[in-house]
Order: C-alpha cells, then structure tokens, then sequence
C-alpha cells in the first residue's frame, strides 16, 4: 500500500481541490443515501462540493436548548455563534462555541469540552472548530476540536460523537478504491483538581470491493504521554501513517492499549445492511474452550437502515443491534483506556451490556417527526468490584478469571422512548422550534419517568439524549 500511496501523493497536485467539511449530525430524510460506495460514507463527517462561492464567509447565531419537565423545572440555555470560511474549494475553515448553563442530572448533562459543576446548576463551554486544505481530489488534511464518527449506524464500536469533544489531526487520501486516513487525537481525563494527557492514534481503511460492497478496517492505540520510567510525549513511532500498531507496540516494549476492527455495508437499492466487529483482546484457545475469560474482549454491531418516499413525505428507519463482552475498552488505568474526559469514545454504554434499538424518520417541507426507541440489558459493578460494564474501572478489579458473560454484575434491564416533533424556522442553520417526550424505565430505578421537552435549537452537531 505504501508504493500506491508515495504515486498518488506525487501525481495528486495537478488536479483540483474537492470543497468543504460537512457537518457532523445525525441522518435525516432528505440526506441522500449514497447509492454506491464511491464516496466512502463509513468516516464521518464527510467531504462534501464547496456550498460557497470562492472566498466567501459565513456567519450564524447559534441557539441551544430549554428543557420543560413536568413535576419541575429544569433546563438548558445556552447562546453561541459560528464562522464559516471557504477560499479557492481548497481551504476551509468553520469555528463555533456555545455558552451556557444548565441544571440537569448526569444522564442529560451536556457533553461539552468544559464543564463546570456547581451546587444548583452547571455551567459549560461547547467548542467546536475544524480546519481543512484539500490540494486536489486525493488528499485532505484537517485540524481541530471535534468529534470523528466511523461506521453506518446509530452507535459506533469504532469511534463515536457521543462524548466530549477533543483536539485532533486527520490526513485522508482517497485513490483508486481506497480511501486511508491516519487520526491523531488528544485527550485528557482529570486526577483530582488537574487534568492528564493521553492521546491516541487510529488508523481506517476504506475498499470499495464492488459499487454495492464496502470493507471498512479500523486500528487505534492508546497511549499516555509518561509512565513510571520515562516522559514519552507523543510517540514518534506513532506518528508514521504506514505502522501497523500491534508489532510497533511489542517493538517499543509497552502496555499500550491496542485495538482492531472490522466493517462491512453493503448496499441495495435505498437500503444498507451494515456491521462492525472489535476486538480488544482475546485468545483463541479460551475462546474455543467457551470457557468466559475475562480477557476475551469484543463486541459487534449488526444493522439495517434505509429511505423511502411518498410524494412529498420523506423517510428514513433504521433497525440496529449491539452488544459488547465484559471489560472491553477497560486497562489498567484511565489514561489507557478508550474515552476522554469520563465518557467512552464509542458506545455511550461502554461494555458487558446487549442493546437493541429502532429508528423512524418522518420530513415534509419544514416540517419533520422522529420516534426512537432501544431496549438494554446492562451489567453494572457491586460489592466494590469491576463486572466489566464501567471503563472507567480498572480490569485489575474483576472478581474471578472464568465464567464472564454480559449482563453479570447487578443486570439492569431497561427502555428508553423519545418522539420528536419540530419545525424548521432557519433551513441554513438548520434552526428549529420542537416538542420532545422522553419515556424511560429501568429495572434499577422500577419507577417509569417522562420528560417533556420544549425549546429552540440549531442542528449544526448532534446532541445525544437516547441512552
């Protein structure tokens, strides 16, 4: 691969650039469902054809969110703005922040790179900026504080905008019927009253293998910038865009966190079937024997999804299914494991849980509706032990070697139901007035709780609430 990469480098430059960076927000109806893999639709968010003219800014207001329940008040405020530059469809440039406070419990607490918690309320900070040159039609170089998002579904096993965002560095190159990109991320998680660094550094190779079938492999290490007998910083060895990670990771004789993945979409009609696979670590003869070892750590993700329309009325469904062994995404500390800043970089649930969940999507003119609704069975700690199910718990804690199995721990069933309904007040900004139900029960809690959600607010990134 190295030899096709060096050609397309050198041959790249004489042609033209490919536009701007599209915003990272959740399928809609009227998205087009991309009808063959041409345009690698795995990593997230996608290069999209210049909206602007050439040199031209664009600035907005952006609005967030009040929040009604019904036996008492809480809510969301918050007021930010946005800057959107593209020059010459090679540069582009977009950087937006909201400020706010809110007085939510953790379950609806936004996941926002600052956040600070006060007795009554809690304020916060949402910093979202990204910066792209695209040469020509083969590669793209980006930075930034945002999220990425790898895979077809709803969640990702792979990498996922549901927590926090962070710095990072993407160089994407797209030749023949590949696409490779090399992700650069900088994250941090907080000991006591400071914040540690750790960073991560991922790999994802896209192959059309026909124009309905598309093979996704993704790899990623974790890794803390010292340990007990030196200052590393950002490995250089990490920094080369060709290295597969597991030998370079025995080469430099580490305990880096090291994981592997694999994706397959394939497409037919308006329809795709889609699944991702990752692995953590395992041993085969384990595996085999079904014995249930704790280091026998994956997951997978099964999916189909599609559009359809009726004269006017648009939409999209989707039905998904997840599941992730006890213990995956877990090390020995948290600056090994696979989050940022207290939230799991991919599934919002981390792992030792099952999950399934279906979508539908309802668009005419300015009008739109949306049902969700998942069903999860959950493994949560006792006793002062790790069942598997907090990444955030050290795998060191586990209770016993043998007999692993998802659901273990205190098992915690539960479902969660919202409807949406909105009106478009500002196509551009993707503006909206809404009204929102949220049904949920878990067997931990017995009791049922609705939530009734009235506000205004921009779409320009997703804001998870459906876990």
């Amino acid at each position: 691969m190295k030899w096709m990469l060096y050609i397309s480098f050198f041959i790249s430059f004489i042609s033209n650039g490919q536009g701007d960076v599209d915003f990272l927000f959740e399928e809609l109806p009227e998205d087009s469902l991309i009808s063959e893999f041409r345009n690698h639709s795995s990593l997230k968010p996608a290069i999209r054809l210049s909206k602007f003219k050439k040199n031209n800014i664009h600035a907005s207001i952006l609005g967030d969110v009040n929040y009604l329940q019904t036996n008492r008040v809480q809510y969301k405020v918050g007021l930010g703005g946005m800057l959107e530059y593209s020059g010459d469809n090679k540069w582009y440039f977009r950087a937006a922040a909201t400020q706010g406070i809110n007085n939510f419990d953790s379950t609806f607490a936004p996941k926002s790179f600052i956040f600070q918690e006060k007795s009554n309320n809690s304020l916060y900070t949402d910093i979202r900026s990204r910066a792209s040159y695209t040469p020509n039609h083969i590669f793209n170089f980006q930075i930034g504080v945002d999220h990425n998002f790898i895979g077809e579904g709803s969640r990702s096993l792979f990498l996922s905008d549901y927590g926090t965002s962070y710095p990072f560095g993407l160089i994407r190159a797209n030749f023949w019927r590949f696409e490779y990109s090399v992700l650069y991320q900088f994250f941090r998680e907080k000991d006591q009253n400071r914040w540690e660094g750790k960073f991560a550094s991922s790999h994802h190779v896209s192959f059309n293998a026909t124009e309905w079938l598309n093979i996704g492999i993704f790899e990623s290490v974790i890794f803390q910038p010292k340990d007990t007998n030196l200052i590393r910083g950002f490995d250089l060895e990490y920094l080369n865009p060709f290295v597969f990670y597991r030998p370079q990771e025995y080469s430099l004789g580490s305990s880096d966190n090291v994981l592997l993945g694999i994706e397959l979409s394939a497409d037919w009609k308006q329809h795709t079937f889609y699944t991702q696979f990752i692995l953590d670590e395992f041993y085969l003869e384990e595996l085999r024997a079904k014995s249930g070892w704790w280091a026998n750590k994956f997951g997978g993700q099964f999916g189909i999804k599609g559009r359809f329309q009726k004269g006017d009325h648009k939409f999209f469904y989707r039905g998904e299914y997840n599941f992730m062994r006890p213990y995956t995404f877990s090390h020995i500390s948290e600056e090994l494991n696979y989050g940022n800043q207290g939230t799991s970089l991919a599934h919002p649930y981390g792992a030792n849980f099952m999950e399934g969940l279906i979508e539908f999507k309802w668009s005419h003119k300015k009008w739109g509706g949306k049902l969700f609704a998942n069903y999860y069975l959950r493994g949560l700690d006792k006793d002062g032990d790790s069942y598997g199910g907090n990444i955030y718990q050290p795998y060191i804690n586990r209770p016993f070697e043998y007999g692993h199995k998802i659901g273990q721990g205190v098992q915690l069933n539960g479902v969660n139901a919202i409807s949406t309904f909105s009106f478009q007040i500002m196509p551009s900004n993707r503006l909206n007035v809404f009204i929102e139900n949220h049904f949920r029960f878990d067997t931990q809690n017995i009791n049922s709780d609705y939530l009734l959600v009235l506000g205004i607010r921009s779409m320009l990134w997703n804001d998870y609430r459906n876990y």
